[in-house]
Protein backbone atom coordinates (compact mmCIF):
# COMPACT_ATOMS: atom_id res chain seq x y z
CA UNK A 1 0.00 0.00 0.00
CA UNK A 2 1.33 3.43 -0.94
CA UNK A 3 1.27 5.80 2.01
CA UNK A 4 1.30 9.57 2.30
CA UNK A 5 3.31 11.79 4.63
CA UNK A 6 1.84 14.13 7.26
CA UNK A 7 2.51 17.04 4.86
CA UNK A 8 0.64 15.41 1.97
CA UNK A 9 -2.47 17.65 2.11
CA UNK A 10 -0.16 20.60 1.38
CA UNK A 11 2.22 18.94 -1.06
CA UNK A 12 -0.62 17.44 -3.10
CA UNK A 13 -2.37 20.81 -3.33
CA UNK A 14 0.87 22.43 -4.53
CA UNK A 15 1.73 19.71 -7.06
CA UNK A 16 0.73 21.19 -10.43
CA UNK A 17 2.15 18.28 -12.44
CA UNK A 18 0.61 15.30 -10.66
CA UNK A 19 3.99 13.56 -10.93
CA UNK A 20 4.82 11.37 -7.93
CA UNK A 21 7.45 8.79 -7.06
CA UNK A 22 7.57 6.15 -4.36
CA UNK A 23 10.02 6.82 -1.53
CA UNK A 24 10.13 4.29 1.30
CA UNK A 25 6.53 3.36 0.59
CA UNK A 26 5.35 6.99 0.51
CA UNK A 27 4.30 9.32 -2.26
CA UNK A 28 6.97 11.93 -2.97
CA UNK A 29 6.58 14.70 -5.52
CA UNK A 30 8.87 14.54 -8.55
CA UNK A 31 8.26 18.22 -9.28
CA UNK A 32 5.59 20.75 -8.41
CA UNK A 33 6.18 23.16 -11.28
CA UNK A 34 6.09 22.34 -14.99
CA UNK A 35 9.81 23.22 -15.06
CA UNK A 36 11.77 21.85 -12.11
CA UNK A 37 14.40 24.55 -12.72
CA UNK A 38 12.07 27.01 -10.99
CA UNK A 39 12.37 24.87 -7.87
CA UNK A 40 16.12 24.46 -8.28
CA UNK A 41 16.67 28.22 -8.53
CA UNK A 42 14.46 28.75 -5.49
CA UNK A 43 16.95 26.62 -3.54
CA UNK A 44 19.96 28.48 -4.90
CA UNK A 45 18.55 32.03 -4.87
CA UNK A 46 15.93 32.14 -2.11
CA UNK A 47 14.66 29.04 -0.30
CA UNK A 48 12.62 25.94 -0.96
CA UNK A 49 10.46 23.62 1.14
CA UNK A 50 10.99 19.87 0.84
CA UNK A 51 9.12 17.04 2.52
CA UNK A 52 11.75 14.58 3.74
CA UNK A 53 9.39 12.75 6.10
CA UNK A 54 9.79 9.32 4.38
CA UNK A 55 13.25 8.93 5.91
CA UNK A 56 13.42 6.08 8.42
CA UNK A 57 13.96 7.38 11.95
CA UNK A 58 15.20 5.44 14.98
CA UNK A 59 15.35 6.66 18.56
CA UNK A 60 18.33 5.08 20.34
CA UNK A 61 18.55 5.76 24.06
CA UNK A 62 19.81 4.39 27.34
CA UNK A 63 22.85 4.44 29.61
CA UNK A 64 25.01 2.59 27.05
CA UNK A 65 23.71 4.36 23.95
CA UNK A 66 27.00 6.13 23.16
CA UNK A 67 29.02 2.99 23.81
CA UNK A 68 26.71 0.93 21.63
CA UNK A 69 26.79 3.37 18.73
CA UNK A 70 30.55 3.69 19.09
CA UNK A 71 30.82 -0.01 18.33
CA UNK A 72 28.60 0.16 15.24
CA UNK A 73 29.14 3.50 13.50
CA UNK A 74 32.36 4.11 11.61
CA UNK A 75 32.55 7.77 12.65
CA UNK A 76 33.38 8.38 16.31
CA UNK A 77 30.08 9.31 17.94
CA UNK A 78 31.92 10.56 21.04
CA UNK A 79 32.96 13.61 19.02
CA UNK A 80 29.28 14.51 18.55
CA UNK A 81 28.26 16.53 21.58
CA UNK A 82 24.63 16.89 22.71
CA UNK A 83 22.94 19.49 20.55
CA UNK A 84 24.87 18.45 17.45
CA UNK A 85 24.50 16.04 14.54
CA UNK A 86 26.82 13.88 12.46
CA UNK A 87 26.79 12.45 8.97
CA UNK A 88 28.01 8.89 9.43
CA UNK A 89 28.17 5.39 8.00
CA UNK A 90 28.01 1.86 9.33
CA UNK A 91 29.98 -1.00 7.80
CA UNK A 92 30.14 -4.78 7.73
CA UNK A 93 33.06 -6.72 9.21
CA UNK A 94 34.94 -6.53 5.88
CA UNK A 95 34.89 -2.74 5.96
CA UNK A 96 32.24 -2.30 3.26
CA UNK A 97 29.56 0.34 3.80
CA UNK A 98 26.15 -0.97 4.82
CA UNK A 99 24.48 2.43 4.69
CA UNK A 100 24.86 6.07 5.63
CA UNK A 101 22.69 8.50 7.55
CA UNK A 102 22.56 11.49 9.87
CA UNK A 103 22.43 11.04 13.63
CA UNK A 104 21.11 13.76 15.93
CA UNK A 105 22.31 13.78 19.53
CA UNK A 106 19.60 15.24 21.73
CA UNK A 107 21.24 14.37 25.05
CA UNK A 108 24.13 12.37 26.47
CA UNK A 109 22.08 9.18 26.26
CA UNK A 110 19.54 9.95 23.51
CA UNK A 111 20.00 9.91 19.73
CA UNK A 112 17.86 9.99 16.60
CA UNK A 113 19.30 8.15 13.59
CA UNK A 114 17.96 8.59 10.06
CA UNK A 115 18.41 6.17 7.19
CA UNK A 116 17.17 5.82 3.62
CA UNK A 117 16.29 2.13 4.02
CA UNK A 118 14.98 -0.01 6.93
CA UNK A 119 17.72 -0.67 9.49
CA UNK A 120 15.78 -1.37 12.68
CA UNK A 121 16.46 -5.11 12.78
CA UNK A 122 20.12 -4.60 11.85
CA UNK A 123 20.76 -2.35 14.86
CA UNK A 124 18.47 -4.22 17.24
CA UNK A 125 20.32 -7.49 16.60
CA UNK A 126 23.59 -5.87 17.69
CA UNK A 127 22.45 -4.60 21.10
CA UNK A 128 23.52 -7.68 23.05
CA UNK A 129 24.06 -6.86 26.73
CA UNK A 130 24.18 -3.10 26.29
CA UNK A 131 21.75 -1.07 28.36
CA UNK A 132 20.22 0.56 25.31
CA UNK A 133 16.89 0.53 23.50
CA UNK A 134 16.02 1.27 19.89
CA UNK A 135 12.57 2.42 18.82
CA UNK A 136 11.06 2.78 15.36
CA UNK A 137 9.71 6.35 15.31
CA UNK A 138 9.49 6.92 11.56
CA UNK A 139 5.75 7.63 11.64
CA UNK A 140 5.93 9.79 14.76
CA UNK A 141 7.72 12.71 13.13
CA UNK A 142 7.42 14.75 9.97
CA UNK A 143 10.52 16.47 8.62
CA UNK A 144 10.45 19.72 6.66
CA UNK A 145 13.69 20.65 4.91
CA UNK A 146 13.92 24.40 4.42
CA UNK A 147 16.91 25.07 2.16
CA UNK A 148 18.47 28.09 0.52
CA UNK A 149 20.26 31.40 1.17
CA UNK A 150 17.19 33.09 2.71
CA UNK A 151 16.22 30.14 4.89
CA UNK A 152 17.84 31.52 8.05
CA UNK A 153 16.41 35.02 7.65
CA UNK A 154 12.91 33.62 7.21
CA UNK A 155 13.10 30.91 9.84
CA UNK A 156 14.57 33.08 12.58
CA UNK A 157 11.40 35.18 12.43
CA UNK A 158 9.54 32.08 13.63
CA UNK A 159 12.26 30.56 15.81
CA UNK A 160 14.97 33.04 16.88
CA UNK A 161 17.12 30.12 18.08
CA UNK A 162 18.29 29.42 14.52
CA UNK A 163 20.02 32.79 14.11
CA UNK A 164 23.18 31.55 15.83
CA UNK A 165 22.81 27.83 15.12
CA UNK A 166 26.14 26.39 13.86
CA UNK A 167 26.46 23.99 10.95
CA UNK A 168 25.26 20.49 11.94
CA UNK A 169 23.91 21.71 15.27
CA UNK A 170 20.33 21.37 16.52
CA UNK A 171 18.09 23.14 18.95
CA UNK A 172 14.64 22.79 20.51
CA UNK A 173 12.30 25.59 19.49
CA UNK A 174 8.65 26.43 18.96
CA UNK A 175 6.92 27.48 15.76
CA UNK A 176 3.46 29.00 16.29
CA UNK A 177 3.53 27.53 19.78
CA UNK A 178 4.30 24.01 18.52
CA UNK A 179 7.39 22.25 19.94
CA UNK A 180 9.91 21.35 17.22
CA UNK A 181 13.56 20.46 16.84
CA UNK A 182 15.48 22.40 14.21
CA UNK A 183 18.78 21.12 12.84
CA UNK A 184 21.12 22.93 10.48
CA UNK A 185 21.28 20.02 8.07
CA UNK A 186 20.03 19.14 4.60
CA UNK A 187 20.76 17.45 1.29
CA UNK A 188 21.22 20.44 -1.02
CA UNK A 189 24.74 21.62 -0.18
CA UNK A 190 23.42 25.07 0.66
CA UNK A 191 22.49 27.00 3.78
CA UNK A 192 19.51 25.16 5.17
CA UNK A 193 17.63 23.65 8.05
CA UNK A 194 15.40 20.70 8.82
CA UNK A 195 12.40 21.07 11.10
CA UNK A 196 11.40 17.94 13.03
CA UNK A 197 7.83 18.03 14.28
CA UNK A 198 5.31 15.56 15.69
CA UNK A 199 3.22 14.23 12.81
CA UNK A 200 -0.02 15.57 14.24
CA UNK A 201 1.36 19.13 14.18
CA UNK A 202 2.95 18.91 10.75
CA UNK A 203 0.40 20.94 8.78
CA UNK A 204 0.43 23.83 11.24
CA UNK A 205 4.21 24.07 11.00
CA UNK A 206 4.15 23.88 7.18
CA UNK A 207 1.56 26.66 7.09
CA UNK A 208 3.58 28.84 9.48
CA UNK A 209 6.76 28.49 7.41
CA UNK A 210 4.86 29.08 4.16
CA UNK A 211 3.22 32.20 5.55
CA UNK A 212 6.52 33.58 6.82
CA UNK A 213 8.00 32.94 3.36
CA UNK A 214 5.50 35.10 1.50
CA UNK A 215 7.23 37.61 -0.76
CA UNK A 216 10.59 35.80 -0.72
CA UNK A 217 10.05 33.61 -3.78
CA UNK A 218 9.90 30.44 -1.68
CA UNK A 219 8.21 27.40 -3.25
CA UNK A 220 8.09 23.66 -2.52
CA UNK A 221 10.61 21.58 -4.44
CA UNK A 222 10.53 17.96 -5.44
CA UNK A 223 12.93 15.09 -6.02
CA UNK A 224 14.23 16.33 -9.38
CA UNK A 225 15.38 19.69 -8.03
CA UNK A 226 16.85 17.93 -5.00
CA UNK A 227 18.80 15.63 -7.31
CA UNK A 228 20.25 18.59 -9.21
CA UNK A 229 21.37 20.26 -6.00
CA UNK A 230 22.83 17.18 -4.33
CA UNK A 231 24.99 16.26 -7.35
CA UNK A 232 26.50 19.77 -7.33
CA UNK A 233 27.05 19.33 -3.59
CA UNK A 234 28.79 15.97 -4.01
CA UNK A 235 26.30 14.18 -1.76
CA UNK A 236 26.02 10.44 -2.32
CA UNK A 237 22.74 8.65 -2.95
CA UNK A 238 22.16 5.06 -1.92
CA UNK A 239 21.50 2.68 -4.85
CA UNK A 240 22.89 5.27 -7.24
CA UNK A 241 26.40 6.22 -6.14
CA UNK A 242 26.89 3.17 -3.93
CA UNK A 243 25.11 -0.02 -2.92
CA UNK A 244 24.50 -1.45 0.53
CA UNK A 245 26.94 -4.27 1.23
CA UNK A 246 24.03 -6.27 2.64
CA UNK A 247 22.34 -6.57 -0.74
CA UNK A 248 25.22 -6.45 -3.21
CA UNK A 249 25.74 -9.55 -5.33
CA UNK A 250 29.51 -9.20 -5.62
CA UNK A 251 32.30 -7.06 -4.17
CA UNK A 252 32.21 -4.98 -7.36
CA UNK A 253 29.02 -3.46 -5.94
CA UNK A 254 30.48 -2.94 -2.47
CA UNK A 255 32.45 0.10 -1.34
CA UNK A 256 34.57 1.10 1.62
CA UNK A 257 34.31 4.55 3.21
CA UNK A 258 37.68 5.49 1.73
CA UNK A 259 36.57 4.48 -1.76
CA UNK A 260 33.48 6.67 -1.36
CA UNK A 261 35.56 9.70 -0.45
CA UNK A 262 34.55 9.45 3.20
CA UNK A 263 38.01 8.80 4.58
CA UNK A 264 37.80 12.12 6.43
CA UNK A 265 35.41 10.39 8.85
CA UNK A 266 38.25 8.08 9.88
CA UNK A 267 41.00 10.59 10.58
CA UNK A 268 42.89 9.58 13.71
CA UNK A 269 41.61 6.01 13.52
CA UNK A 270 45.04 4.72 14.54
CA UNK A 271 44.61 6.32 17.95
CA UNK A 272 40.91 5.47 18.16
CA UNK A 273 40.31 2.74 20.75
CA UNK A 274 36.86 1.78 19.44
CA UNK A 275 36.47 -1.76 18.15
CA UNK A 276 33.70 -0.76 15.75
CA UNK A 277 32.43 -3.15 13.09
CA UNK A 278 34.81 -3.14 10.13
CA UNK A 279 37.66 -1.37 11.93
CA UNK A 280 40.32 -4.01 11.28
CA UNK A 281 39.51 -4.24 7.58
CA UNK A 282 39.46 -0.46 7.21
CA UNK A 283 42.81 -0.01 8.99
CA UNK A 284 44.31 -2.74 6.82
CA UNK A 285 43.00 -1.06 3.67
CA UNK A 286 44.48 2.27 4.72
CA UNK A 287 47.82 0.75 5.74
CA UNK A 288 48.24 -1.43 2.68
CA UNK A 289 46.69 1.15 0.30
CA UNK A 290 44.38 -1.40 -1.29
CA UNK A 291 41.52 0.96 -2.16
CA UNK A 292 40.26 0.22 -5.66
CA UNK A 293 38.62 3.59 -6.32
CA UNK A 294 38.33 7.17 -5.18
CA UNK A 295 35.11 9.11 -5.45
CA UNK A 296 35.65 12.42 -7.20
CA UNK A 297 33.88 15.12 -9.11
CA UNK A 298 34.22 15.31 -12.87
CA UNK A 299 33.79 18.49 -14.93
CA UNK A 300 33.35 18.23 -18.70
CA UNK A 301 35.33 20.52 -21.03
CA UNK A 302 32.52 22.51 -22.62
CA UNK A 303 34.66 23.51 -25.64
CA UNK A 304 35.29 19.87 -26.52
CA UNK A 305 31.67 18.94 -25.75
CA UNK A 306 30.36 21.62 -28.10
CA UNK A 307 32.90 20.66 -30.78
CA UNK A 308 31.76 17.03 -30.81
CA UNK A 309 28.09 17.91 -31.21
CA UNK A 310 28.71 20.71 -33.69
CA UNK A 311 30.79 18.40 -35.90
CA UNK A 312 27.89 15.93 -35.80
CA UNK A 313 25.52 18.62 -37.07
CA UNK A 314 23.73 18.91 -33.72
CA UNK A 315 23.01 21.63 -31.21
CA UNK A 316 24.97 20.72 -28.03
CA UNK A 317 22.35 19.71 -25.42
CA UNK A 318 22.49 21.27 -21.98
CA UNK A 319 20.07 18.98 -20.17
CA UNK A 320 19.96 19.53 -16.41
CA UNK A 321 17.95 16.34 -15.79
CA UNK A 322 20.11 14.06 -13.58
CA UNK A 323 21.07 10.73 -15.13
CA UNK A 324 21.59 7.74 -12.84
CA UNK A 325 23.47 5.51 -15.21
CA UNK A 326 27.11 4.54 -15.56
CA UNK A 327 29.15 6.74 -17.90
CA UNK A 328 32.57 5.21 -18.41
CA UNK A 329 35.78 7.18 -18.00
CA UNK A 330 38.96 6.62 -20.02
CA UNK A 331 42.49 7.91 -20.26
CA UNK A 332 43.92 9.35 -23.48
CA UNK A 333 44.72 5.84 -24.69
CA UNK A 334 41.04 4.92 -24.24
CA UNK A 335 41.79 2.54 -21.40
CA UNK A 336 38.96 2.52 -18.88
CA UNK A 337 39.98 4.18 -15.61
CA UNK A 338 36.65 4.62 -13.86
CA UNK A 339 32.97 5.40 -14.21
CA UNK A 340 30.50 8.13 -13.37
CA UNK A 341 27.43 7.28 -11.29
CA UNK A 342 25.48 10.57 -11.35
CA UNK A 343 25.61 12.97 -14.31
CA UNK A 344 23.86 16.25 -15.12
CA UNK A 345 24.24 19.74 -16.52
CA UNK A 346 24.63 22.20 -13.64
CA UNK A 347 22.64 25.40 -14.21
CA UNK A 348 24.69 27.38 -11.71
CA UNK A 349 28.11 26.08 -12.78
CA UNK A 350 27.18 26.10 -16.49
CA UNK A 351 29.01 22.83 -16.99
CA UNK A 352 28.22 19.14 -17.33
CA UNK A 353 29.31 17.53 -14.08
CA UNK A 354 29.37 14.07 -12.57
CA UNK A 355 30.11 12.11 -9.43
CA UNK A 356 32.53 9.38 -10.40
CA UNK A 357 34.95 6.73 -9.25
CA UNK A 358 38.45 6.70 -10.67
CA UNK A 359 41.61 4.75 -9.98
CA UNK A 360 43.29 6.22 -6.88
CA UNK A 361 46.31 7.44 -8.85
CA UNK A 362 44.01 9.59 -11.02
CA UNK A 363 42.00 11.17 -8.23
CA UNK A 364 44.08 14.35 -7.84
CA UNK A 365 42.01 17.39 -8.86
CA UNK A 366 42.71 18.48 -12.43
CA UNK A 367 43.60 15.03 -13.76
CA UNK A 368 42.56 14.71 -17.40
CA UNK A 369 40.05 11.99 -18.28
CA UNK A 370 37.66 11.32 -21.14
CA UNK A 371 33.94 10.77 -20.59
CA UNK A 372 32.15 8.40 -22.93
CA UNK A 373 28.95 9.81 -24.43
CA UNK A 374 26.79 8.64 -27.31
CA UNK A 375 26.26 11.01 -30.22
CA UNK A 376 24.32 9.98 -33.33
CA UNK A 377 24.36 6.37 -32.14
CA UNK A 378 28.14 6.30 -31.83
CA UNK A 379 30.46 6.61 -28.84
CA UNK A 380 32.45 9.81 -28.49
CA UNK A 381 35.03 10.62 -25.84
CA UNK A 382 34.76 14.15 -24.52
CA UNK A 383 37.58 15.78 -22.57
CA UNK A 384 36.99 16.26 -18.84
CA UNK A 385 38.94 16.58 -15.61
CA UNK A 386 38.60 15.44 -12.04
CA UNK A 387 37.63 18.02 -9.42
CA UNK A 388 37.41 18.17 -5.68
CA UNK A 389 33.98 17.61 -4.15
CA UNK A 390 31.75 19.43 -3.53
CA UNK A 391 31.62 21.04 -6.94
CA UNK A 392 29.34 23.78 -5.58
CA UNK A 393 30.20 24.90 -2.06
CA UNK A 394 28.96 28.38 -1.11
CA UNK A 395 30.44 29.92 2.02
CA UNK A 396 26.97 30.50 3.43
CA UNK A 397 26.50 26.74 3.84
CA UNK A 398 28.67 26.68 6.96
CA UNK A 399 28.96 30.37 7.82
Amino acid sequence: MIRTTPFHPRTSAANQTGLWSHWSGHLASEKYQVAEKFEYFAIRNSAGMFDSSPLYKYRIHGRDAERFLGGVLARDIRACRPGHAQYTTWCDDRGFVVEDGVILRHAADEFLLTAAEPNFAYFADLIGRHDVAIEEVSDDYATLAFQGPRSRTILEGLAPEVSALPYFALTPATISGIPVTISRTGFTGDLGFEVWVASGDALAVWDAVAEASQGHGVIPFGLQALEMARIEAGLLLLDVDFRSSRFAWTDEDRSTPTELGLGWMLRGIEADDRAFIGRRAIVREMTEKTSRWRMTGVVVDWHDYDRIYTNAGLIPPKDHTPVHEEFFLYDDDLKQVGYATSYAYSPILQRHIALARVRPNLAAPGTRVRLEIDVNHRYEYVAAHTARLPLYNPERKTA
